[in-house]
Parts: C-alpha cells; structure tokens; sequence
C-alpha cells in the first residue's frame, strides 16, 4: 500500500479515503441419492421383495458414503490451487474471486481456531496471497510502482498490528486493536511511516473493522468491514509488532 490511499491499510477500509487501509480484510458438492443408485433389471424370475430390500438398502448405504464432508486440509489445497495464478488477486476475473469465496466459505465452515483472538497461532508475521482489494492491490498503478509483497503482523498479547509492503516504497502503519468479540476487531491506526523510516501520524478517522474467520498455523482467512476477502500464510511466527 502506497500511505495514500493504496496498499498498506486496506484490508480494514477507514473511512478516510486518503488513508484506506490494508488490516488484513461452500460449495459441497450436494448429492441425491438418485445419482449413485443403479437400479436393477426385474427379470420374471426374482422376488420382488427382495429387490425391494436391496434398494432400500442402496438407498441408505450410499448417501451416507457421498455426505461425508471435506476437511480442512483438502479444502485449504483448493483454495491455494484457486489463488496460484492470480498473482495475489490482481489477475481475477469476477467469476474468480466468486469461486475464491465458495471455497473460502467451505473452509471457514471448518474453522479449527473459534476465538482466534485468544489463540498464540495468531501471533507473528504473515503475508498477503490474495485480496479483492483494489487499493492493496494497486491495480490501477503500473506493475513497476506496484508493491510486489505485503505482510501484516498481529500480536494478540499486546492487541498490536502493523502492515507492510515490500519495495519499491516499503511503507508501513501500526495500529491498536480493540476486540469486538472471540474473532472480530476493531482498528485504529496511530502512525504511518512513508519509506519505513518517516512517522506521520495517522488522523483520528483512519479506523475500520476486521474478522478472523479462520485460522491455523499456517494460513488464516480475514473480512474487512467493507466486505473484501484477505487469504494470508504465516511467515515468521516470532514477529512482535512495534509497541
């Protein structure tokens, strides 16, 4: 995120629109029984009342087989296998980012982590892998001014955040939590640093709101207030945010 209004705070959008903000913010398959059962052929010899029983007995043994759901780990490969050639988002076409949400929504679904607020797997640094935000993703500069990675920290000891982004700008902001509940915060920026070294201090209103709607030791699924979707993995778990 460039301070202004691009990449380093958008995941939670403020409603300051010259300092949007990055603080990183199912479809299973529904089968009928009809589709696994093979109905068999009566020939004038066999007793009905055993076909019976045997269909009877297809019907209740093979739904129960289909109804099975996925896990987290098979639906956390469809969503990297989704993501991979979107570079971070940028690439996706609306019917992509839909399909990204399908499978975001199975894997929230199956969230291991219900008070993530709580949870040591929060701390540390992650990075961004995908986004629908526009002002992270800077889709509207040229690729050469664009971020090429951003992190965000979270530390749920010191309810301290930060958000970076990678060259050619390395712009940075730090942030207060305040939790809302189990997985929801509140943010509020207190101080940009243009290049990573200049501190500016962030206005009253560059606030917003984040979900954490799954999380593991490896990859964790944020909403922003303003509805887009942030995927991270886990970089450096012993990162400590700035006090």
């Amino acid at each position: 995120m460039a301070l202004s209004s691009t990449s380093l705070i958008s995941p939670l959008n403020t409603t300051n629109h010259s300092h949007q903000k990055l603080l990183h913010s199912p479809i299973p398959s529904s089968y009928s029984s009809s589709h696994f059962l093979i109905t068999p052929l009566i020939h004038h010899n066999h007793n009905l009342a055993t076909i019976s029983q045997k269909w009877r007995t297809n019907v209740s043994f093979f739904p129960a087989i289909f109804k099975k759901g996925k896990d987290a780990s098979t639906i956390k490969e469809e969503l990297l296998d989704a993501i991979a050639s979107l570079d971070r988002g940028a690439d996706a076409t609306p019917e992509d980012q839909q399909s990204v949400d399908q499978i975001a929504r199975q894997l929230e679904a199956v969230n291991p982590t219900k008070q993530p607020l709580k949870s040591s797997l929060l701390d540390g640094k992650w990075e961004l892998i995908y986004t629908t935000s526009q002002s992270i993703l800077q889709t509207k500069r040229p690729k050469l001014l664009r971020s090429v990675t951003n992190y965000q920290a979270i530390n749920a000891d010191t309810l301290r955040a930060q958000n970076m982004e990678s060259g050619p700008f390395f712009n940075q902001v730090t942030a207060d939590l305040t939790p809302i509940n189990a997985k929801k915060v509140a943010v509020k920026f207190d101080t940009f640093k243009i290049g990573g070294l200049i501190p500016v201090k962030a206005p009253d209103t560059a606030r917003g709101e984040l979900e954490i709607t799954y999380l593991d030791e490896e990859l964790r699924v944020s909403r922003g207030d303003k509805g887009n979707l942030f995927i991270l993995k886990m970089v450096d778990p012993s990162y400590r945010v700035p006090v």
